[in-house]
């Protein structure tokens, strides 16, 4: 097998730590080290493990998708650091510390249950007070999981808004809820539709360019 460049490795020294043990993450290696451990049982305990390290590594690169972030700029939170680790829950979200756990074995599909979740959290009050500004009232909501639509409204003036939007800048998250909202008065795309939106969001063809030119990420779509 031919030999995998491997980061730096994290040495870490605890207190509470009785025998050497690593770890393989996403992003780094770590190694945890008791207090009293010299440093000649450290080197030769990496020696010892270079080839499961290897294997171990290759294996964990291979699963990230290409495009996996380190960080977010998420709705409320921007620059949001993404940490896979051991853990048993999919994630585990720390807002004080502007940050999200992910399960390390399926960081991907962890991530985007997270946003998801997060969407769902956030989204519907934000619909509400955009309902509430431009006088446009709606039946229901629903947000979930979408490849490429941004959202949708029915004749019964449901509304859908894709979970992805809290990945977008409120402006724009803005200008969706707005298109969807004047779809409850004009189920079409007419002229007077589009003077409709322009009344509420006077940059609307801009930010209609921003989602045109969007590029979805592998670990949403996957």
């Amino acid at each position: 097998m031919s030999q995998v460049t491997l980061p730096e490795i994290k040495i870490v020294r605890h207190a509470r730590a009785t025998q050497l043990r690593l770890r393989v993450y996403t992003h780094e290696i770590r190694l945890t080290v008791p207090l009293r451990c010299k440093q000649k049982q450290v080197q030769q305990f990496l020696e010892d493990s270079q080839p499961w390290l290897q294997d171990t590594w290759q294996k964990i690169q291979q699963q990230k998708p290409a495009d996996f972030p380190d960080s977010l700029d998420l709705f409320n939170f921007p620059q949001l650091a993404i940490v896979p680790r051991l853990q048993q829950q999919n994630f585990v979200f720390e807002p004080e510390n502007n940050c999200v756990y992910l399960h390390q074995q399926q960081a991907a599909k962890a991530l985007k249950s997270f946003v998801i979740a997060h969407a769902k959290n956030t989204l519907p009050e934000f619909l509400e007070d955009v309902s509430q500004q431009i006088g446009l009232p709606y039946q229901s909501y629903q947000i979930r999981f979408a490849k490429s639509r941004w959202g949708s409204c029915s004749t019964q003036h449901k509304i859908m808004l894709n979970a992805a939007l809290v990945l977008l800048p409120k402006e724009i998250i803005r200008y969706v809820c707005v298109h969807e909202l004047v779809h409850t008065r004009h189920f079409n795309h007419s002229a007077e539709f589009w003077q409709e939106v322009a009344r509420h969001d006077a940059n609307f063809q801009q930010h209609r360019q921003i989602l045109k030119k969007f590029q979805w990420s592998n670990w949403w779509l996957g």
